[in-house]
């Protein structure tokens, strides 16, 4: 079996990393960017998405958004130009559920297979191999890929249909976002009242309020470390989906919409680059002080 895997960013690069250490036979594909580390693994280098795919018994996709996908699976020199009927596509990039439905029927009418099984966790989980991935399609369809996908993530579900996957991902992505606000918010608020945040911190993490989002932003809102792990870009465009999402089905969602404008004034601040754990700067800013250790 060979497995094309498309898209080799911050991700893509390390989960396919994961495949090759597990035996896995991998034909690599990035428009943008280069992959002789992956060659030199062991991968096989391909000169588009099409010949990828040709080569390919199962294609992952890891890809920023909706319309990458699309041009990537869909467009000129794509996916679908060089897939034999019945390979399996797998789209582990954070997308909107209806374009996951849109490349699936597309793909379907080729006689090949969709399954859309987005992630949870960033780059330190892929680059360990323990993401949680959230999968999308048929239960024969899961029941070929998840001993793949098992390579690269801790925790592998079937949630539903094609584009159920990436529902429960915008369901993540909301909770994280608002997770992160309301530990900020919480941490000035404890900083402008003279106690320190790393003692609020110790004293909360192992009660109700505790989280794996806490545990793992507030260590690094307390040293002002907003090196990415996740960048403030990406989760606009996780929340612009979920809006997106809310509206077609008639869902409000009101803290999304707050969190996702605090997030786009800490974009227009020149922060785009930097962890969503930076939302902290929002409130540090209003309430003018600075939560630090």
């Amino acid at each position: 079996m060979i497995v094309g895997f498309i898209g080799l960013g911050i991700m893509g690069r390390p989960m396919a990393k994961n495949l090759i250490k597990a035996g896995y036979k991998l034909c690599v594909y990035d428009k943008f960017a280069k992959f002789d580390d992956l060659v030199a693994l062991g991968a096989e280098g391909a000169s588009s998405n099409k010949e990828a795919a040709s080569k390919s018994d199962i294609i992952i996709t890891m890809l920023p958004n909706s319309p990458h996908v699309k041009e990537a699976v869909l467009g000129q020199d794509g996916v679908v130009e060089g897939i034999r009927a019945g390979s399996i596509v797998v789209d582990m990039s954070s997308i909107a559920p209806a374009a996951s439905q849109e490349v699936g029927a597309a793909l379907k009418a080729k006689g090949v297979e969709f399954m859309d099984a987005p992630v949870s966790g960033g780059e330190p989980k892929a680059i360990d191999g323990t993401l949680a991935i959230m999968a999308g399609g048929s239960q024969e369809v899961f029941d070929k890929v998840k001993p793949i996908l098992e390579k690269m993530g801790s925790s592998v579900t079937l949630v539903g249909g094609i584009g159920a996957g990436n529902v429960t991902k915008l369901a993540n992505q909301i909770i994280v976002a608002l997770n992160i606000a309301a530990v900020s918010e919480a941490f000035v608020l404890a900083a402008k009242a003279g106690v320190e945040p790393a003692k609020v911190f110790d004293a909360i993490k192992g009660g109700l309020a505790g989280s794996t989002v806490m545990n793992a932003k507030a260590p690094m809102i307390l040293d002002g470390n907003f090196k990415p792990g996740f960048r403030i870009e990406l989760h606009i465009k996780d929340l612009q989906n979920a809006l997106d999402t809310a509206h077609n089905l008639g869902v409000p969602v009101p803290l999304t919409a707050e969190v996702m404008e605090i997030l786009q004034g800490l974009k227009t601040d020149g922060c785009a680059a930097h962890d969503h754990g930076a939302i902290v700067r929002h409130y540090e800013k209003l309430a003018k002080i600075e939560v630090r250790k």
